[in-house]
């Protein structure tokens, strides 16, 4: 096994965040953390009753105090002087919809991946501890994400990594055995797989409807420009004969009212007639 390089930054730094130690502390078994990183860790430890080292697992009962390590502090004071002095600056490698690492100080980096243990997401840098020490050996570490708390159980502050199908939820393998022991269950994994596989049918399914509306909205558009064609063309034949029946129907009209107004003259010239003719006798007999 290669050893490992020794180095200021190496000496200064914390084995939990993997940056230059913050206010740090000594714990019994003679390693060295920021209080905050040792504090946070501690602190998900309570409900065991017992503490561990994160570097080297060696367990306290009760919880240790903390001692700061003055030593430290001063060497690790003066290296991050001298690294703002000599770095050039860097823009940062965060965009947008990007996670930032938890772990960084001043400029975010880009977070990779993050750790459902620690509830923390880290850079490639910081993530490296990871991967090399034993102590994060049992660690699970998912792509970088948001919202890391909504992965662990509530109730059980263990990783929900079980689907209740029955409740619709996922649950952690302790409320399988509790609450939901008589439930179906199914890995979150298979689950995921399996929505994925409705999802990709669904959007198949959904791109046929979509692009049959779009067929059927074709051929509609050109029944439609057919007919408006018909009727523009049937427009200018039928135009003639409509003209000529409309003049026959005006002229006809003209004539019987001619006819009309000529059969009243002389039923009128008539009546007159008659009624003259009346008087005439009527004066004769008096006479």
């Amino acid at each position: 096994m290669a050893e490992v390089l020794l180095t200021p930054q190496n000496l200064v730094s914390c084995p939990v965040c993997l940056d230059l130690l913050k206010d740090p502390v000594a714990i019994p078994c003679g390693h060295s953390f920021c209080r905050n990183c040792i504090n946070d860790c501690w602190d998900q430890e309570d409900q065991k009753g017992s503490y561990s080292c994160p570097q080297c697992r060696h367990t306290f009962t009760p919880r240790p105090d903390l001692n700061k390590n003055t030593m430290l502090a001063e060497l690790a004071d003066t290296l991050k002087k001298t690294k703002l002095q000599d770095a050039p600056p860097v823009d940062s490698c965060v965009g947008p919809g990007d996670v930032e690492c938890d772990v960084c100080t001043g400029r975010k980096h880009k977070a990779v991946k993050s750790c459902l243990v620690c509830l923390l997401s880290f850079c490639e840098a910081h993530v490296q501890t990871h991967f090399k020490s034993p102590a994060y050996k049992k660690h699970k570490l998912v792509e970088a994400s948001v919202n890391l708390q909504e992965k662990i159980c509530p109730h059980h502050d263990k990783l929900l990594e079980i689907f209740c199908r029955t409740d619709q939820k996922c649950v952690c393998y302790l409320c399988v055995m509790d609450e939901h022991r008589s439930h179906k269950t199914v890995s979150a994994t298979a689950e995921r797989t399996e929505k994925q596989k409705q999802l990709v049918e669904t959007q198949r399914k959904n791109q046929q409807r979509f692009q049959q509306r779009e067929k059927d909205l074709k051929e509609l558009k050109q029944i439609m420009e057919q007919h408006s064609n018909l009727v523009h063309v049937c427009g200018f034949c039928v135009f003639p004969f409509v003209s000529v029946e409309l003049g026959i129907s005006l002229h006809s009209s003209c004539i019987s009212r001619l006819t009309l107004e000529h059969n009243q003259t002389r039923l009128l010239h008539r009546g007159t007639e008659e009624r003259s003719l009346g008087g005439e006798g009527t004066s004769g007999n008096v006479l």
